[in-house]
Formats: C-alpha cells, sequence, structure tokens
C-alpha cells in the first residue's frame, strides 16, 4: 500500500494506549513546514471535477489532505519515543448511475488525480450492478471559497522537541519526587489540513489542530506487591500549546494571566502520584445501591457509551453490526415520540462548533457547516446524527454535518459529533449537590468499561472515588463499578449542576467502521446526580 503507508506502535504512552498512525516518518522540521498553496489545491479540485463530470458522475467531491502526526513518549527520566509522520493525498468520491464510487491516490498531479477520478466513476459505474436504490442526498447550497481554522494561539507541532520533552520530564519529576513508583507521560499532536470541493460549488481549506497530554502514574506498596494507577485528569482538546503553557497574555494590558481552558500537568502530576498512594490503603467498597454523583470527566465516557454511538442513525439501521454493533434505540421509538430516554431533566444535543472541543470544525468533510442540533429534548428521544445520503431515511431533508474520514485515502462516512448533556437551569453546585446525598459515591475520571452492542446495558468504573454520608464526602473508596442500562440510568438522572460546572471531555481515537477508522470527539457536562445506582465491589480475591 504506497500511498497509505501504517504504522501501528503497540503498547506506548500512557495506559498501553494502541495508536493507529497514519503516514510515512518525517524530520520534526518538516512537520512543521508549510503545506501545498491553497491555490494549487483549487487547480487539482478542479481537474477533478471536472473529468469525474466528463466520465458521466453526477456529483463529485474531493478531499485534499495533509495529515501530520506528532507523538512524544516518556518514562520516569527516560524518552521512550518521538514519531512525526505525515500523510499526503486525494480522496475523490463520485455519484454516477445512482451509486458511489470512490479513489484516492497520492499523486498530486493534474493527470495524478484525473486518472483517480476516472477510477471513481469506473468503480460506482461497477457497484451500479448491485444497488438497489439510488443515493438521495440532502442538497447543500455551494459555499464558494471559504477558510476556517481552530482557533489555536500556539501551534503546538512548532513548539520545539526540546520543550517538550523538558516539559515531561518536569511532569515526570513531579510526580516521582512524590512518591510514585513510576510514570507514563505522553504528548498527542494532530493537524489536518484539509482541503474540499464539490461539484456543488464548495472550494474549503480548513486547518484543524488537537492535543492530549495523557499520563498514568503508579504507587506500589513494595511489603504487599499491591500497585494502584492513576491516570492524568486531563482532555483532549481543539486547542493549541496554550492548554498546557497555561498562561496568556493581555495584549490591552500587558499582563500576563492564567489561560482559562488550560491544564497544569505538572500539579497534576504530584496530585496523581498522591492519590495513587491513597487508593493503596483505601477502603474497598461495599455493593449495593448508592446515589452518584459524577464528575465531568467521568460522565463523559459514559456519554459516549451509552448516548454518541447508539444515535448514529447507521448503527441504528444494522450498518454497523458486523463490527461496533447495533442500537437499542431502534426507529420505532423514535417515531412514536414517547420514548423516555432520560428524565425530564436530560437534554442531549450534538454541536461542532464548541470552541476547544475535539469535533469542532467550519464544515465536515460533505461540506456541510457545522451546526447544533438536539438529540433528546426533555427526556424523550427526539433525533439521530446523520449525514447527506442517510437524513431522507428520517423524514429530514438536510444533512447533521457530522461526515468524517481519518485520511485522504479513507472514504468518509457518519462519524459521532460532540454529544452533550445541557447543565440544569438554576444554580446548583457540586457542594449542594454532595449536601443533598444520604448514602453515594463521589467518583472522578474516567476508568474502564464494559457495554454490550446494542449499547444498552453496561459497566463503568472511574479514577477516584469518594464515599458520601449523610451530605459529607466521608473517605476515599476503592474497587467500585456502577451497573445498569442506558434508559433506567438516564431516567435516574435527579440534578445537574449548572453552566458554571460545564466542562468539555473526549477521545482521541474512536474506532467505526471497516476498514477501521478513528475520529476524535468531545462530550461536555456539569456534574450530575443519578439515584440507586447498583455498584459492585471489582477487587478479585486471591486464593
Amino acid at each position: 500500500m504506497d500511498r497509505r503507508k501504517f504504522l501501528k506502535l503497540a503498547g506506548v504512552g500512557a495506559g498501553g494506549i494502541m495508536l493507529p498512525v497514519y503516514g510515512v516518518p518525517v524530520s520534526a522540521a518538516q512537520l512543521a513546514s508549510n503545506g501545498m498553496d491553497v491555490g494549487q489545491k483549487k487547480v487539482l479540485a478542479d481537474v477533478v471535477l471536472n473529468t469525474a463530470r466528463k466520465a458521466g458522475a453526477s456529483y463529485t467531491d474531493v478531499r485534499i489532505g495533509r495529515y501530520l502526526n506528532q507523538f512524544v513518549m516518556t518514562r520516569e527520566t527516560n524518552v521512550e519515543n518521538i514519531v512525526n509522520t505525515e500523510s499526503f493525498g486525494a480522496g475523490i468520491r463520485v455519484i454516477a448511475n445512482g451509486t458511489w464510487g470512490f479513489a484516492a491516490t497520492n499523486d498530486l498531479t493534474p493527470d495524478g488525480v484525473a486518472r483517480a477520478a476516472r477510477q471513481a466513476v469506473a468503480v460506482a459505474r461497477a457497484n451500479a450492478k448491485y444497488q438497489s436504490e439510488p443515493v438521495q442526498l440532502a442538497p447543500v447550497k455551494g459555499v464558494g471559497e471559504v477558510s476556517w481554522q481552530t482557533p489555536i494561539q500556539k501551534n503546538a507541532i512548532q513548539v520545539p522537541i526540546s520543550e517538550k520533552v523538558d516539559y515531561l520530564m518536569e511532569v515526570n519529576n513531579s510526580a516521582l519526587n512524590a512518591g510514585a513508583s513510576f510514570i507514563n507521560s505522553a504528548l498527542y499532536l494532530v493537524n489536518e489540513q484539509k482541503y474540499f470541493a464539490s461539484s456543488d460549488g464548495s472550494y474549503i481549506d480548513q486547518d484543524v489542530h488537537r492535543l492530549w497530554a495523557p499520563m498514568q502514574v503508579t504507587a506500589v506498596d513494595k511489603k504487599s506487591g499491591v500497585f494502584k494507577t492513576r491516570d492524568g485528569l486531563s482532555t483532549p482538546v481543539g486547542l493549541g500549546y496554550e492548554y498546557l503553557d497555561g498562561r496568556e497574555e493581555d495584549k490591552i494590558h500587558g499582563q500576563t494571566t492564567l489561560y482559562k481552558d488550560s491544564y497544569d500537568m505538572v500539579e497534576d502530576a504530584q496530585l496523581a502520584a498522591e492519590q495513587a498512594k491513597a487508593k493503596l490503603s483505601a477502603k474497598s467498597i461495599e455493593p449495593g445501591k448508592y446515589d452518584l454523583v459524577l464528575e465531568p470527566l467521568h460522565l463523559r465516557l459514559t456519554i459516549h457509551e451509552s448516548v454518541g454511538h447508539p444515535l448514529e442513525l447507521d448503527r441504528v439501521l444494522g450498518y454497523e453490526a458486523n463490527y461496533a454493533g447495533t442500537s437499542f434505540a431502534t426507529l420505532d421509538k423514535w417515531r412514536s415520540g414517547k420514548f423516555k430516554y432520560g428524565s425530564d431533566k436530560v437534554n442531549f444535543f450534538a454541536d461542532r462548533t464548541q470552541p476547544g472541543s475535539l469535533g469542532a470544525v467550519g464544515y465536515d468533510d460533505e461540506g456541510v457547516q457545522a451546526k447544533r442540533w438536539d438529540l433528546v429534548k426533555d427526556g424523550i428521544l427526539v433525533n439521530y446524527q446523520a449525514t447527506r445520503d442517510q437524513v431522507h431515511m428520517i423524514d429530514q431533508n438536510e444533512s447533521h454535518g457530522c461526515s468524517y474520514a481519518d485520511s485522504w485515502s479513507s472514504v468518509q462516512f457518519q462519524r459521532m459529533p460532540n454529544v452533550s448533556l445541557a447543565p440544569g437551569k438554576e444554580k446548583y453546585s457540586v457542594k449542594d449537590m454532595i449536601r443533598d446525598v444520604e448514602k453515594g459515591i463521589y467518583i472522578l475520571g474516567r476508568g474502564s468499561y464494559s457495554i454490550d452492542q446494542q449499547r444498552y446495558n453496561f459497566q463503568f468504573g472511574g479514577q477516584l472515588f469518594y464515599e458520601i454520608k449523610n451530605g459529607e464526602i466521608v473517605g476515599q473508596v476503592e474497587d467500585v463499578a456502577y451497573q445498569s442500562n442506558t434508559q433506567e440510568f438516564w431516567n435516574s438522572c435527579s440534578a445537574i449542576c449548572d453552566e458554571s460546572d460545564y466542562r468539555l471531555g473526549g477521545t482521541f481515537f474512536d474506532g467505526k467502521g471497516q476498514p477501521s477508522q478513528v475520529s476524535a470527539v468531545s462530550h461536555g457536562c456539569a456534574t450530575s446526580r443519578f439515584d440507586q445506582i447498583n455498584v459492585i465491589n471489582t477487587k478479585r480475591k486471591i486464593s
């Protein structure tokens, strides 16, 4: 596969994350260099559009993409690996004879993209023999020549490698000095330079940036050999290096202030070491029914698995059944207009315009402008996530703008947008919420999870657990996981903090499709309470 060399880095970074890295190795300097001029991209795009039309395509779009990755991985006092990759090429999608066709090339010359355009039309014609119904595309008005960029203050890829390594070494030393036995830390930086053009009349140039700074801290009891871990409490973001710098300059008053959306990884490493050690002596939870107080960086994973995935329309229709499963939230439930997904306090919305989110773009990979729409309103299921060729199946004529491909060589399809739980409308703090709980557990951070193929029955863990009695936190506990099903769980939601507690969490590598693709997505929420949820003890007995 010359046009798409694949590096798979197994067991690196925090928690042994499996990293899908597309592209060829390049130097850090090459990674930070400018890509192809936008004028050159338009010339190539017009070649594609004209060639495909002459070959018989009724619709064509082309994505010219330069995808950049930089991963810096460390352990204790050592740099484990530094990876810089670049992938550059064009993906061409057409409709001919009512059927999709796709081809891709890294030969970015007029002749190269013209050959790929003709190949895409030939693929569509071949596929048409097996097409039972013609593709129905929701209309999209061309926007002409426009551009969009993630609103970053400091391009993370352009920050010198030495500075990033020094920062991670400071992080690691902070944890080790606080008593950690081991620490892994990493920086994952992504830049997608994407140019989209279509026969609808759009020429869209986008520069998308993402950053993630994960770590895992381990404390070991040398006498017993028991160990406990605490992952970092950062979140992947659609921001620049200012997320880690933590400071910005006030251009009006000439002062330097704390950046509002910053993360102090050094401080979190110290706290992680202290909390991992505290886990070693924390009491094991007594199983039973508890009211759960779930903070945003924990609850975002529950949202992702039990709301984001089951409301993907292709999953509802069974297209993902072989790989990622189906959905309990079937069309008959939506059509009834009465399906109680959650309590009347529960409002879920999809939004690709949220600043700092992983899913934030100006336009999706079909040229549809990013927007916000409701999924669950006052507890009732009201909509799904759908693309241009799907929305007619739910009696709608406007795409939701959630099409994405993880590479120029991958065909775009429906991917999860940012799916978030709306905060409460009345003033209500985390302290207020804990004060209202007689017997409960306060859970922070993402842990292990398990959910069935219809996204219904599930089990979730966390990073930190604190027991609540009579409105007060009485101590740290361990070995906690909660079990429920999606409808029962969200209908047990009895309170949500106000917007002052609303925060985004996210995932950098959300897998879907065959061949598999990954995408990055955020989920926002405020701390929320769920009544009388079944809690189990996960501690294994050692014989």
